[in-house]
Order: structure tokens, then sequence, then C-alpha cells
């Protein structure tokens, strides 16, 4: 399968969408009077354009404008083919941040909190007839103040200070339009099951068929035929368990299980029938592996595995949170890749799903992660946890995902030792994510103040490798620092937590930076005056944490730079600043945590045969 690299939703697509990304009319309404001045149906006052979907503080926007704008606002107006005109017709919202209301022709048709997740509405029964114009109208709500909100790295202050970036307010993924029937499929839910030889799919519907109705889906692997199943459909959800032991399939093989060596990809084909006739085709995918903890090492498929990690922030100069392109997002995982890395870490951001079907195609690990609030409140928890849930819902069949991180360094839980409101909120969303996803680990407050992790992940910014091997060169020297050290000035563990055996990772250390110039804005960890020492240093810290038998993975700091943060192995421009070859080998080095670990290969950003140009 290969799917346009603009289309917005490459795990679920359908043949005809319209892409709605381009100029938009764009007004700003610091004053918030938007609403009573009746802009919804105003034309006059979108008196700018903006080019969608990149966020109004960006250069990219053709905006530009960094300042507070709390309320912004988007006019499109668009002329639909007499094909596009079905029973149903989805406006889809990749991200808006952070609330939205939506209308078209002057009608109110959906409203959304939350500024990481998608929403769609069936605007069908809005439309003018004939040929005339849609008006599509966007209020975006997005207060720069508010830390109870699900923000990230997003600054609250004018300029961006310390380790934060400068806000994306507004539409920031793709628009488009899908035309629909008015049955139709509306997602797919694929869970592979290594022990039981089985791929279990689950399909939901819009509603009930009103008359007798079936599903059909064909699986292909490597453009074989694995699978052709029917199913009736009784109700608005269908599930299969799908054997996948018939033929010369041979499970646990590298020609049929997904990793970063070897992505392969079941092709799926899924056809809604009725009265033997097409009701709504959809095509998809889904991998065949597992994740998992054991006897201290994180597996893939069932054995250890060591995770090289790399922290990605994904985020460019001209265009904030959003790509600058489609085929940057493709770009951002063959540069990783292209460093040695077998997965990345995306740090306090929900990515773009075609981010992700990069990596699920290319094959890179990703660890997903909550962008969090700053204070706690019961607002703040309502907020998160309901995102959240969207975010696991959205991007629960992407085989590349293997762990998930609903909070970074008790961010939006800043008192956990002495709060026990905090510690409550910290267990729940951990076995709140296990509830509704059991088949990955969870890390429940990545960095320190463990109180529920299936991995401990430790923050450690020493800046010698010295300092790293004497922290955790062996089990004992770890055993020492799980009671007694604290690396950042945080307790590893919080009181009354034990170490029971669970996989320990360093998934935040590095973070060097060239020193700065002419007084030039800078953050880092450490710095270095030339890439040799650059080299040096990294080859340091790197050996010091692959040569320990005592811990399980790593993730670096970071892949590229973000504003003042300087610390990147790449330049905001995704120049590199040292020889890729030389970070591969440095990165490639057999791990002492994991004997025999087969890792030849995981640099190479193999070109896809079915990959679009």
């Amino acid at each position: 399968m290969a799917p346009d690299l603009a289309y917005p939703r490459p795990q679920f697509v359908r043949e005809r969408w319209i892409d709605l990304n381009g100029p938009w009319g764009f007004a700003c309404d610091d004053a918030d009077i938007g609403l009573a001045a009746g802009w919804p149906e105003r034309a006059d006052v979108f008196d700018r354009a903006i080019i969608v979907p990149f966020p109004p503080e960006s250069a990219a926007s053709g905006i530009g404008e960094r300042g507070f704008h709390p309320v912004v606002w988007y006019r499109r107006v668009v002329r639909l083919a007499p094909d596009d005109r079905r029973e149903a017709l989805l406006l889809h919202f990749g991200a808006v941040d952070y609330r939205a209301q939506v209308w078209v022709n002057g009608r109110l048709v959906a409203r959304h909190e939350g500024g990481q997740t998608p929403f769609f509405a069936d605007i069908a029964s809005c439309l003018l007839p004939g040929d005339a114009e849609q008006v599509i109208v966007v209020r975006a709500e997005d207060r720069p103040g508010d830390l109870t909100q699900p923000r990230g790295k997003q600054d609250w202050q004018p300029e961006p200070h310390s380790i934060w970036y400068h806000r994306t307010t507004g539409i920031w993924q793709p628009v488009w339009l899908e035309p629909v029937p008015t049955l139709r499929l509306t997602d797919a839910r694929w869970t592979p099951d290594l022990d039981r030889a089985t791929l279990d799919l689950a399909v939901r519907l819009n509603r009930p068929p009103e008359r007798p109705a079936r599903l059909r889906v064909r699986l292909t692997l490597h453009d074989r035929p694995l699978a052709d199943l029917t199913g009736a459909v009784d109700g608005d959800e269908i599930r299969f368990g799908i054997p996948l032991d018939a033929g010369d399939l041979t499970m646990h093989s590298d020609r049929t299980l997904w990793s970063p060596r070897h992505p392969n990809l079941v092709d799926a084909e899924l056809t809604l029938l009725a009265d033997d006739a097409i009701v709504d085709r959809v095509q998809s995918y889904a991998g065949l592996r597992s994740a998992g903890v054991a006897n201290g090492r994180f597996t893939l498929n069932g054995r250890p595995y060591y995770p090289r990690l790399v922290l990605a922030q994904n985020y460019w100069p001209q265009s904030h949170l959003a790509a600058p392109n489609p085929a940057a997002l493709r770009r951002e995982v063959e540069l990783a890749k292209s460093l040695g890395f077998n997965g990345v870490r995306i740090h306090q951001k929900v990515e773009d799903p075609r981010f992700l079907y990069w990596c699920d195609r290319l094959g890179m690990l990703v660890w997903g992660e909550m962008a969090n609030a700053y204070v706690f409140s019961a607002e703040a928890v309502e907020r998160l946890t309901r995102e959240w849930l969207d975010v696991l819902r959205r991007d629960y069949s992407h085989p590349c995902i293997v762990t998930w991180v609903p909070l970074n360094e008790s961010w939006g839980a800043p008192a956990l030792p002495s709060d026990p409101r905090q510690r409550h909120y910290v267990r729940a969303l951990h076995h709140l994510t296990h509830a509704l996803d059991p088949t990955r680990p969870v890390i429940g407050n990545d960095g320190w103040e463990h109180l529920a992790s299936d991995i401990w992940g430790i923050h450690d910014y020493a800046p010698d490798g010295a300092d790293l091997r004497a922290r955790y060169g062996s089990t004992e020297a770890l055993e020492h620092t799980l009671r007694r050290d604290q690396p950042i000035f945080r307790s590893i563990a919080l009181p009354g937590v034990s170490y029971a055996g669970e996989p320990v990772m360093l998934t935040e250390f590095g973070g060097i930076g060239y020193a700065p110039v002419g007084g030039e804005r800078w953050y880092g960890y450490g710095t270095v005056t030339t890439a040799e020492a650059f080299l040096a240093k990294y080859r340091e810290l790197t050996d010091a944490v692959l040569d320990s038998p005592a811990i399980a993975g790593f993730c670096y700091t970071q892949l590229t730079d973000t504003e003042q943060e300087t610390n990147g192995l790449l330049t905001a421009d995704r120049i590199p600043k040292l020889d890729p070859a030389a970070l591969r080998a440095i990165n490639q080095r057999p791990a002492a945590a994991v004997p025999g670990e087969i890792i030849a290969g995981i640099h190479a950003p193999e070109e896809p045969d079915d990959a679009p140009s």
C-alpha cells in the first residue's frame, strides 16, 4: 500500500478526499469579540491570509506573529464537485490547539478541546445546493498563560526561556474533506498475538446496519495472500481473530514479524458489503510484533531487545510543531536511522500520524508521550486524561509504538513527594493506560519519582562518562544509585516504592551543546567547542551506557537543535554536526546488557518497495 505522502491518515485510507490545506482567511481576536459580533457569518473581518496547517506564530504561515493572540479565526470558501456530494461529507481536523469551534455556512457543526488530537463533523446537512460556495469558519482559543492546559514545551512567557519554545496556536495538522456513505467504517483496531499466532481485528461502524451487511477482510504480506475472511455485521462493531499459521507463513521469522531491522507490514483491505454491493472500502495495515518487559529487559517479539533511542521534539524553525511539508516527516525518520538509532522518543508532543506511518514503514521504535500541563488541579487532570484517551485510541494500532509515557518529569504533578492526590493521579494514568492497552509497557512518570512504571526511566545529564559508570556501571552500582543517589536532585523512586527488577533505562542523557558565540542564547547540559570534542564526548558518554550490564536501553538528548537548545546532533535545519557514519559506529556497539544482540543494519533507512516518490 502506498498512500499519497500528503494523505492525513495513512492507516485508514479512502480513495476520495479533498485537501483543504493552503490559503485561508485569517483574523486575530485579541479582545475576544468575534462570537458576539457574528464573525461566523461575516467575511469582512478576515482581511489577512494564512497558510494552513502552519500556526500563525510561524514564518511558514505567512503571519509570523509570535506574541500573545489567545483567540484566532479562520475562513475558507470551498466549491464541491458533484461526486463530492455523497450521503455524508466529513470535515476532518488533524489537530487544533487548543479549543476549537467550527461553523459551516453559519451553522455550528463541531466543538473540540485538546490541541493534540483529531476531530471531525458531518457537514452534509449544512451544504448549500448546486455549485454554491460553502463557507467554513474556525475559531481557535489557546490561552498562553493557562498552565492547566496540556501544552508540552510551548512557552507561556512572551519569549522562549530555558528549554521552552515558541507557541503553536490554532490549526497545525491537516484539514480535509472526505465524502463517505451514510453507513460507513469508522476505525480499525489491530492487535497481534504472537503466542496464539493470530491477528485480532476490531472494526467499528458509525451505526448498526438497517439491512444485512457483511465485512470482508483481505490481508497480504509481501504482496502474497495471507487471509480472506468475511463476517456478518449485526451491530456497530465486528471482531475477527485471524489465524496466521496457514500455508507457508512462519511465525517468529524475519520475513513475518515487524522490527526496526525488518519492518514487515501486513496490508489490509476492509470492504463493507450489503446485498453484495460495496458500501464502503478502506485500506489499512498492521504489524506483527509484541512489546513487553521480562527479566529486567525490554522485549520485542518475545526476545530481549536494546532500545537505542534519540529524543525528538520534531519542531521546525519555520513551522514550529507542524512539519514544513509531508516529506519532512519521512526525512525525520531517515535522519534518526542514519545516525544508528533504532527508535525515537517523541518529546512532549503527539506526532502527526504520517510520521508514525514512516516509523512503521521504515522501522523505528516510538515511545508515545503526552504533551503535559504544568500545574496540578482538578481541571488539569480532567483535561490531560480526556486527551490521553483520544491519543491511545488514535495510535493504538501503530506497530512502531512500543511504550506509552503519559507524564514526564512530574510535569503537571510537581508535588508528588508530599501530595497523595498527585500520587493517585500518576498511578491512575498508569493503570488506565494498561486497562485500554495491555499490549505495551507504560511509564507512569518518566525521569524520576517513579510510582507505577513497567520501565524505570532515569534522566541523568552527567557530564562525564566516569560519573555514569560510577552510578550504573554494574548491578551493584545501579542498586546503590536507585536507593541513595539523586542524579538531578530528585529521588528516582518515591518513598514506599521498591525496585522489583524492572528494566532500567537512561531515557535522557547527554545533551551536549556547542559553546555559544557572540552572546548567542543557548541551552545545553555540557558544552564543547569543536566537532572533534563533540564526537569524543558523545563516545565517552554512550560507551559508558553501552558497557553497563545493568542498563537496558538509552535515549540520547537530542536529535535536533530546538530554539535556544543547541544540544542536537543535527542543527535546527537538519544538518548533521558530526559524521553520521561515526555516530552509527558508536551507537551500534554491542550492549553489555543484551549479549548476542543482533544490531547490524538498524541504521540503514531502506527504501520500501512501494514507497511513494
